[in-house]
């Protein structure tokens, strides 16, 4: 990527990459049939400061179990009003998922900033199904995957 900054989420509720996908696909489908624009997001009480940044060509790298495994481009920053009418921040996503290489990642609240230096590389899209995290870590590891 070359975009100077990214964040990095855990993917809560999603045990494998194919979770992230399935769960987004219904929403966007439930937006789509409520007349909005069809586009995932994801919803945090923190507004990025480095916003200008991550709008940058930045992503949203997903940590499935301990393993960055997948990421997001960033296509905008939104205010949204919640329910207890405190504003937060929507980070809308390109609805595509893009797998990465497996990076550890210990476990943390919220989000964090994810440098390009630090970011995983893409991994190519595979007709395979999808390998558990365990492994896909000790394959990148010996330089497999």
């Amino acid at each position: 990527m070359s975009a100077s900054l990214h964040l990095v989420k855990l993917c809560v509720g999603a045990a494998e990459v194919s979770d992230l996908v399935s769960w987004q696909a219904a929403r966007m489908e439930e937006a789509r049939a409520a007349g909005r624009t069809p586009l995932p997001s994801h919803v945090t009480r923190m507004w990025p400061r480095r916003a200008e940044e991550l709008l940058d060509g930045g992503s949203l790298y997903w940590v499935f179990k301990g393993l960055i495994l997948a990421r997001q481009r960033i296509l905008s920053l939104d205010p949204r009003t919640g329910a207890d009418g405190i504003e937060r921040c929507a980070i809308t996503l390109d609805p595509v998922v893009t797998r990465t290489a497996p990076r550890p990642r210990r476990p943390f609240q919220g989000w964090r900033y994810l440098p390009a230096a630090e970011a995983p590389p893409d991994v190519a899209a595979a007709a395979e199904p999808e390998l558990p995290a365990p492994l896909a870590l000790e394959l990148d590891q010996i330089g497999v995957v």
